[in-house]
């Protein structure tokens, strides 16, 4: 009989944070990579409504439906044994508690993911779902699917009062019920701050090495991305001999340290 391993939990991730061990996340959207990615012994997969732009060739997140997210959620979940699996709520699918908590139940029960994650400081729709005993994930920083808003994928955070806004943000997250947040785009002293403070895990993509975790699109670290590779995004292809060995090499960086350097950080 061929020992099937135990998916990780939120509690796992969070045991993690406390022994100072480095949580490594990549984006998945099918069955193939979710099984490569699951080998290589990546702790947490992000089924990114990013699939917008790698899978679908859209120029932003916008155009992505649940139906879709529960679709790729699915392809992901099945082929995955150990890896945890968050799956995003896509734009509007959480303008209201009503919403939100209908497309979580469609993510989680017909996708078998174990965690939604939701962008900005959304304290009463956290709160409600954490209080239907749905996982919540809080991502800060730049928020894709706010770009008309925001104007471009710049940095966030740099400013002293935007900076003390996205702690009392994240804090406030942490208090609404979120167990895990994703800080994206923001200077490496602000993301190290904010990690610190918190008790929950703290998974950075261009927030510098002191975040409690590291997550990249799978695209960008295979060097195979539509467009330019964003600057905190390391071509891990480089000097690997296979997919297989790319992602490897990202796992060891990430829990060893290596990655991000000061040159992937803002």
């Amino acid at each position: 009989m061929t020992h099937i391993e135990k998916p990780l939990s939120i509690n796992d991730l969070t045991a993690m944070k406390q022994r100072g061990e480095k949580i490594t996340c990549l984006t998945a959207y099918d069955a193939s990579f979710s099984a490569l990615i699951d080998k290589a012994g990546i702790d947490m997969m992000l089924v990114g409504d990013s699939l917008g732009m790698t899978i679908q060739g859209h120029s932003s997140t916008l155009p992505v439906t649940i139906a879709d997210m529960v679709y790729h959620t699915r392809c992901v979940s099945h082929a995955r044994q150990r890896a945890f699996v968050v799956a995003d709520l896509p734009f509007m699918a959480y303008a209201t508690t009503a919403l939100a908590t209908e497309n979580a139940a469609k993510l989680m029960q017909q996708g078998g993911a174990q965690m939604v994650k939701l962008e900005g400081a959304r304290f009463e729709i956290v709160s409600f779902l954490a209080g239907q005993g749905v996982p919540v994930c809080g991502h800060l920083g730049l928020l894709p699917q706010s770009i008309n808003q925001l104007g471009s994928y710049s940095v966030q955070g740099k400013e002293p009062a935007a900076a003390d806004k996205m702690m009392k943000d994240a804090l406030g997250l942490q208090q609404a019920g979120a167990a895990l947040l994703v800080l994206e785009c923001v200077p490496a002293a602000l993301a190290t701050a904010i990690s610190g403070q918190l008790q929950i895990p703290v998974i950075g993509i261009g927030a510098g090495l002191g975040c409690d975790g590291q997550v990249l699109v799978l695209q960008d670290m295979l060097n195979i991305g539509i467009g330019k590779r964003p600057r905190f995004a390391k071509d891990f292809m480089q000097g690997a001999d296979s997919v297989e060995a790319a992602i490897c090499a990202y796992h060891l960086a990430v829990k060893q340290g290596q990655f991000p350097t000061s040159g992937h950080s803002f």
